[in-house]
């Protein structure tokens, strides 16, 4: 069952940009669930037009969706304990952040297509224009920063992220 901290909150005074949108849920010990943090980045990104901003172009959306699935995952299957996630969507982009209970710094295994599983950060890596790491006292944080290509808005066969190779 998710906890919702808060389910939109533009508590960061702008000067002339908006503020940033803030989602955040809190899963209790095994209750965290994949699909159910899906749903809610779904549902965030769903209410962004409601608050008079532009719609979130569909490749950052799926990206995001990919990121929030993969950290989440990791989450579930490497820390015991309970685990959270913070949306925060600004001008530049989308950001997730997972934490979990383990302290366990997470691994960026090369690609192998012989291999089973082991590619989530990979992926996390690929699609993110940064990714950062953070220890919290009783585990870590990890933030994938999704960011919105500046042409994104006027040109939609425009690839929605920067730091992404287009060819992969």
């Amino acid at each position: 069952m998710v906890i919702p901290l808060m389910k939109q909150a533009a508590d960061e005074p702008g000067t002339d940009e908006q503020a940033a949108l803030h989602y955040g849920a809190v899963w209790a010990d095994g209750a965290a669930c994949a699909v159910e943090a899906r749903r809610a980045l779904q549902a965030f990104l769903a209410y962004v037009p409601c608050t008079g901003r532009t719609p979130v172009p569909a490749p950052l959306a799926i990206d995001a969706e990919l990121v929030v699935s993969e950290l989440v995952t990791n989450a579930i299957r490497h820390a015991p304990g309970p685990c959270g996630m913070i949306l925060r969507l600004s001008d530049e982009g989308v950001a997730i952040t997972v934490w979990d209970t383990s302290a366990e710094q997470p691994v960026v295994r090369k690609r192998d297509g012989q291999r089973f599983g082991g590619h989530g950060m990979h992926v996390v890596h690929t699609v993110s224009a940064e990714v950062a790491v953070a220890p919290l006292g009783t585990g870590k944080q990890i933030t994938a920063y999704l960011r919105t290509a500046p042409d994104a808005a006027h040109d939609p066969d425009t690839v929605a992220l920067t730091g992404r190779n287009p060819a992969a």
